[in-house]
């Protein structure tokens, strides 16, 4: 299987840059791995809404040029589906089973996701009520899609 993570934004700390690196070293056996960043539109400290939805709208239009060609296309959203951890395991096999071979995360930036973008997605998935930092979110997701192909695999380190 194919996974791609599009994310606004790159990993400006060390600390995230190796765990994102761990991750898909630890994921290589399971899937083939491609993270695509896309430049996080500058706006000013205090934007206006207008300002803000111009950043989404230009953040969504690279991304949406970034999705591959068939992929099932996942976003993260906070009023999106949230799964623990076996049924997100469940969600990919699922997708596997129907015939899909590449996945795609979209984690979008500060200022959140267009509407075009959110017109492109296929599903929406959540880590639940809290805001989590776009660098810290792609950790938390990459983490999961590891822990996911253990579980399916019956392998430890899930519990």
């Amino acid at each position: 299987m194919k996974v791609t993570v599009i994310a606004v934004g790159n990993l400006k700390e060390a600390y995230f840059r190796a765990a994102a690196q761990e991750y898909i070293k630890r994921l290589t056996p399971y899937a083939q791995v491609a993270v695509v960043e896309i430049p996080e539109e500058k706006t000013s400290l205090n934007p206006s809404p207008a300002d803000e939805a111009k950043a989404r709208d230009k953040e969504g239009e690279r991304i949406i040029k970034a999705i591959p060609a068939g992929s099932f296309v996942a976003m993260l959203a906070i009023e999106g589906k949230a799964l623990a951890s076996e049924r997100f395991a469940d969600w990919i096999e699922g997708r596997r089973l129907s015939g899909c071979s590449h996945l795609s995360f979209i984690i979008g930036g500060s200022t959140g996701l267009s509407d075009n973008v959110k017109a492109k997605a296929d599903h929406m998935l959540s880590f639940g009520l809290i805001t989590l930092p776009h660098q810290l979110a792609r950790i938390v997701l990459l983490e999961q899609v590891y822990r996911a192909f253990r579980i399916l695999r019956n392998e430890p380190y899930h519990k």
